[in-house]
């Protein structure tokens, strides 16, 4: 419009086409004539009735456009034309679920926080848990090393305490095992479910021989020594634990009936056991031969001349008690061997009660262990003519070889 006003010396039909985007008055010539012979007043009244007409068609304009203003929108490659109520209700729409979505978020809020709380209470109840346990294995171990040998403050490594502590919850989770095999035989349970029991037996035996391995490798002394058993296991022990041949003359008359197939897999593997037995046993005695030799023949600690022969051989004998732990690994191998062969030569029923009889037996042995220890005074003397019947015979306070 203020190029309207300024714009005097133009052709009124521009002045007219810039303001109506192209579109003439009627009277567009008359008006022409009337600039030219007006003068100044007529101009100024043609400028004021263009200037009014101008604001007319504008506000015209604009409320064509709040009224019917739309928008195309393409989409698949139909067209769609929204107004302004429903564009603002869609936006409308739009923050409502915006809103929507925080609130939900803001409510799993607490939720996340209740089950966080719930997961770090668990996490402290099994550390807990844990720490008893530990407990609880610190003392077996305490309580083992000094009824079997032990003393306080004595040169125990860290490796025999561990074993010692792990050996003792093994033991607890053999007797629960022994409970479900038992209960799985008198039961009459099904095969299927029966194997499982077994099983789960073949492969705690099978983590007992992992714990030994450990064991060897950090103090194969403590091992093959027997200190973490019984004094009544002790007595049986062969390079740190059962002799294999032994145990199957012990359990195999407890199988019956065996087949003809199964007495001769047996045999089989009773004969195999003794010569690796045989073999392993010459091995160690030629090692004790030879570390025997090796300690004899060193130098002496006290004489600072023969110092360096000294250390020559402790560092020779080293060498070979390095041997020891390789026997005692290659034994519980003929070990492990042994039992997996006994699975897989008897059925399922006798296959559990194999290992419910090994188990057994090392419990009578603990047991006699712990009877022994509590003895009386008196010593109990079984009565050759009839092992059920037992006398008691005082004890001499002094020994009948005193005068030796």
């Amino acid at each position: 419009m203020g190029e309207a006003r300024s714009s005097r010396g133009q052709n009124p039909h521009l002045v007219l086409g810039y303001g109506f985007h192209g579109t003439t008055l009627p009277n567009s010539m008359a008006s022409a004539n009337l600039f030219e012979q007006g003068g100044g007043g007529a101009s100024a009244t043609y400028f004021g009735e263009l200037e009014e007409a101008l604001v007319h068609q504008v506000a015209t304009l604009r409320r064509r456009a709040q009224q019917t203003a739309t928008t195309t929108n393409s989409h698949h490659g139909h067209t769609t034309y929204t107004t302004d109520s429903e564009s603002s209700s869609k936006n409308n729409g739009d923050q409502g679920a915006v809103a929507a979505d925080m609130a939900s978020q803001f409510d799993q809020i607490p939720l996340q926080q209740e089950k966080q709380h719930k997961a770090y209470i668990q996490q402290l109840e099994s550390s807990k848990l844990r720490l008893a346990q530990m407990e609880q294995d610190l003392e077996r171990a305490r309580s083992q090393g000094l009824l079997l040998g032990g003393s306080p403050g004595g040169n125990t490594s860290a490796g025999a305490a561990m074993f010692d502590a792990e050996y003792g919850r093994w033991l607890d989770d053999g007797g629960r095992r022994m409970a479900e095999l038992h209960g799985g035989l008198h039961a009459h349970l099904p095969d299927g479910d029966l194997r499982a029991i077994v099983d789960d037996a073949v492969a705690h035996y099978d983590e007992l021989f992992r714990l030994r391995a450990a064991a060897a490798k950090a103090d194969v002394f403590h091992l093959i020594t027997g200190t973490w058993a019984t004094p009544a296991e002790r007595c049986f022990l062969w390079m740190g634990g059962f002799r294999p041949s032994d145990l199957l003359k012990t359990v195999a008359p407890q199988l019956d009936p065996l087949t003809e197939q199964q007495v001769v897999g047996i045999c089989s593997l009773q004969q195999s056991s003794q010569q690796a037995e045989e073999a392993l046993s010459q091995g160690l005695e030629q090692l004790h031969q030879s570390l025997a030799e090796t300690v004899a023949n060193g130098g002496s600690v006290v004489d600072e001349a023969s110092l360096g022969s000294f250390m020559g051989c402790m560092a020779l004998a080293l060498g070979k008690l390095s041997n020891l732990e390789g026997f005692v690994i290659q034994a519980d191998n003929l070990r492990q061997q042994t039992l997996h062969q006994m699975h897989r030569i008897l059925t399922i029923r006798q296959a559990a009660r194999c290992f419910l009889a090994i188990g057994e037996y090392h419990n009578r042995l603990r047991a006699l262990s712990s009877l022994w220890a509590s003895r009386p005074r008196e010593v109990l003397v079984a009565d050759e003519g009839n092992c059920g019947e037992l006398s008691i015979a005082a004890q001499p306070s002094e020994s009948q070889f005193s005068a030796f």
